[in-house]
């Protein structure tokens, strides 16, 4: 099984809409060669950040087709394939195409409310039955369940071809207790943009960004100097810049509030599927003055 380099910059990618809901490729591509083009190390395609719980299975595979043949083997492309029926999983990682596709990014399964486990399980056999490098993703807001470190150690040390998680716990303590005990070849990927210095100080090797969606250069370079032992510096010029814009992304949620941002840098349509639904005028109005002001 190849490797992938998952330090840096990845980007969680929308799915743009046009008016009439269906999905706009113009503007996916004008998307994916705007990150190709500015400091984007990978792109996750079909994660929380795509909507793709909305998107037929058909839309799904033309999407992770379109995206792969845009970036054409220049940058690793990650796959988003998660749910909460394990047997059906299996039967995607055993049947799919994945050419082009780097590694697997895959979600603790919601709503079910797994115990350890149960996660434990649904992992190895996801493990089992993967042709490609799996990245867990733990998102406790979203799910429902904690994966605690323990777990996720216990799948790092058992199965060779679980590499990474993705931890959007928040939780600086349990991500620092995966750092300091993962064995060698894991590793650990902040899911938040906010916390992105803070695990990268910890010993992580970068971020799954949303934000990244509109500013990937000014990510990458955070990133990059945080990556390089500059931390402290990047951190304070970040929030300098973008702490309110950060903020505003997520205050109505997510990818409302890239979206509604990627609408005004004339990017998008500001379109989402229900049921998600554009942010409010007052947001939209306070994420342009902030806009405005950074240019």
């Amino acid at each position: 099984m190849s490797k992938v380099d998952l330090t840096g910059l990845g980007v969680a990618l929308i799915t743009p809409f046009k008016e009439d809901n269906s999905i706009d490729y113009e503007a996916l591509s004008r998307l994916v060669h705007f990150h190709l083009e500015n400091g984007t190390d990978y792109i996750v395609a079909l994660g929380t950040t795509a909507e793709t719980p909305t998107l037929s299975k058909n839309e799904k595979n033309d999407v992770s087709r379109f995206i792969v043949e845009q970036v054409n083997g220049r940058i690793p492309v990650v796959l988003g394939l998660g749910g909460n029926n394990t047997s059906d999983l299996v039967n995607d990682l055993q049947t799919g195409d994945f050419r082009g596709i780097s590694a697997i990014l895959s979600v603790t399964p919601y709503y079910n409310k797994p115990s350890q486990e149960g996660l434990y399980q649904h992992y190895s056999a996801l493990s089992k039955a993967s042709p490609l490098p799996v990245i867990l993703y733990n998102v406790p807001g979203r799910t429902g369940v904690n994966m605690a470190p323990e777990t996720t150690l216990r799948l790092a040390r058992d199965c060779a071809n679980i590499v990474a998680v993705k931890e959007a716990s928040g939780n600086l303590h349990q991500i620092k207790a995966i750092i300091d005990n993962a064995p060698q070849g894991f590793f650990v990927i902040s899911g938040d943009d906010s916390i992105t210095t803070d695990v990268i100080a910890l010993g992580g090797i970068g971020v799954i960004s949303v934000f990244a969606n509109a500013f990937p250069k000014e990510m990458a370079w955070l990133v990059k100097n945080a990556l390089e032992g500059n931390a402290e510096e990047a951190r304070r010029k970040m929030n300098a810049d973008f702490d309110t814009l950060f903020h505003l992304m997520f205050v109505e949620g997510n990818p409302s509030g890239v979206k509604c941002l990627l609408n005004l840098k004339g990017m998008v349509h500001n379109r989402l599927r229900l049921p998600l639904v554009p942010v409010s005028d007052e947001t939209r109005h306070l994420v342009e003055e902030e806009l405005a002001r950074f240019r």
